[in-house]
């Protein structure tokens, strides 16, 4: 049940000239916490306005402490806001995403693909080196080694889609088969 937690004796003046008399209130919610509020009496008896919530607070005690902190500028903030509160725009309905997935990164054009080394070479000098190296590149690099030496059937954008572990397994893989390699 609501309570005043305390009334302020200071008179807070509105925009409009009207003079009012805040008491901050507070409830316990549902969930066990308090919720605090400003209520604004005009002093011209009109009708009362109140805040929105101001404050959550784990307990009664909490809260009247901060109702004990509140300032006369701050409660005439809290007015502000009671005669005019924020007004959210209710959100228009979104049509949903066209695509399941993002763009591929790249967009093979038909020119030559550049590779920045050459896994067989590598693999030559040894398996561990040639993980060395190919856990350094970024996946794209992995790709463009995996499409110049034709170590996958995969499209391009399967491969842009698949993690860098399992692109470096590919290309290890690709490499201890014996293979021809591309002109």
């Amino acid at each position: 049940m609501a309570e005043v937690l305390l009334e302020y004796s200071d008179e807070i003046l509105g925009e409009d000239g009207k003079s009012y008399t805040a008491r901050a209130c507070g409830a316990e919610t549902t969930g066990g916490l308090w919720q605090g509020w400003i209520e604004f009496l005009p002093r011209d008896g009109g009708e009362p306005i109140r805040s929105a919530r101001e404050t959550t607070q784990p307990n009664r005690a909490d809260t009247l402490y901060w109702a004990t902190g509140l300032t006369p500028v701050y409660l005439e903030g809290a007015l502000r806001r009671a005669i005019d509160p924020l007004v959210r725009p209710i959100a228009a309905d979104v049509e949903p995403p066209r695509f399941d997935a993002p763009a591929p990164n790249f967009v093979a054009n038909g020119a030559a693909i550049e590779s920045v080394l050459d896994p067989f070479s590598v693999y030559r000098k040894g398996e561990p080196l040639l993980r060395r190296q190919l856990s350094a590149l970024a996946d794209w690099h992995l790709v463009n080694i995996i499409r110049r030496y034709e170590l996958s059937d995969e499209t391009p954008a399967s491969l842009v889609a698949m993690k860098h572990s399992e692109l470096v397994e590919i290309i290890i893989n690709g490499v201890r088969r014996p293979r021809t390699q591309p002109r």
